[in-house]
């Protein structure tokens, strides 16, 4: 292993242990930070001797990509080197004084009530697979779970009685959340039904199998949701992310409460929900453009 390699997994254990942060997480700010360190070796300079300069001329480095990817990498050198100089292994952050380039937070993409039933109804549930797909479905749309979440839910996991998931989200936190009857019957129908077929052996705990009887890649379950968003008529570019973004959208348009909001995805901070209260003044304002006369 390279020194360079060391110093960046060094910090990469850290922040997990700090804040257990998911491995797909930690493989961007590996990839953030391998990509500095890659440019930096044309000036034949530690990745510790870093200066303000160094990284001003990284990032312009970066003028054909956007803002926004600029930003993020400029994110992952200020907590590496913010880290560092914790650690006492250089005397400065060579960070400290550089702002993060303007972005606009873009609206999350979202689907109508109307597709969202069209995508639900799309698996075709005389099958095993179906079944599973339109549970995972259902679920996904009645509680906003995260697409890692989804797929690696465990049999004990869910309580039907009470109709409740307990979820084990970012940072080892466990969080529960009702699952409403119409996923909490399509969940219960697959588990008596086609969930054995696909096991095809001795009993384990995954919730949604795949065909193999193991648990289901996030892949896997993306491909699926694309296949049916085509069977369904749906032209936007879906992915199980909408439908979290969906599940969020339509509680608020209903008159959810924001707080009960991020409480059910999971968010540690308030600022990550509000995003949707946009999306909903947005919905407001295209009714109202649509159906006042002077609209």
């Amino acid at each position: 292993m390279s020194d360079k390699q060391a110093v960046v997994d060094q910090f990469l254990d850290a922040l997990w242990l700090e804040r257990g942060l998911s491995e797909n997480t930690l493989s961007a700010y590996r990839n953030d930070l391998y990509s500095y360190s890659g440019w930096l070796a044309l000036t034949s300079r530690d990745l510790l001797q870093s200066r303000p300069e160094d990284i001003l001329g990284y990032l312009a480095s970066l003028s054909g990509m956007s803002a926004r990817t600029s930003a993020r990498r400029l994110s992952s050198l200020r907590r590496f080197f913010q880290y560092q100089a914790r650690e006492g292994r250089i005397g400065h952050d060579p960070c400290a004084l550089i702002a993060a380039p303007r972005i606009g937070r873009p609206l999350p993409k979202s689907l109508t009530e109307e597709e969202v039933e069209g995508l639900l109804a799309a698996p075709d549930t005389t099958t095993a697979i179906g079944q599973r797909d339109r549970a995972m479905l259902e679920v996904l749309y009645a509680t906003g779970l995260r697409v890692s979440e989804l797929v690696s839910l465990q049999l004990g996991q869910v309580n039907l009685r009470q109709g409740v998931i307990r979820v084990v989200g970012k940072g080892n936190k466990d969080r529960l959340v009702p699952l409403g009857e119409e996923a909490a019957d399509w969940l219960e129908k697959f588990v008596r039904q086609g969930r054995a077929e696909l096991l095809q052996g001795p009993p384990a705990d995954t919730l949604f199998p795949s065909r193999r009887g193991r648990m289901m890649t996030r892949q896997t379950f993306w491909h699926a949701v694309k296949r049916y968003a085509i069977r369904a008529g749906i032209s936007k570019t879906l992915s199980p992310h909408v439908v979290r973004h969906a599940f969020a959208t339509h509680l608020l348009n209903h008159g959810a409460d924001l707080r009960v909001v991020q409480m059910l995805l999971g968010h540690s901070d308030i600022s990550t929900t509000q995003i949707y209260t946009h999306v909903a003044r947005e919905r407001l304002k295209n009714l109202h453009a649509e159906h006042h006369p002077r609209g």
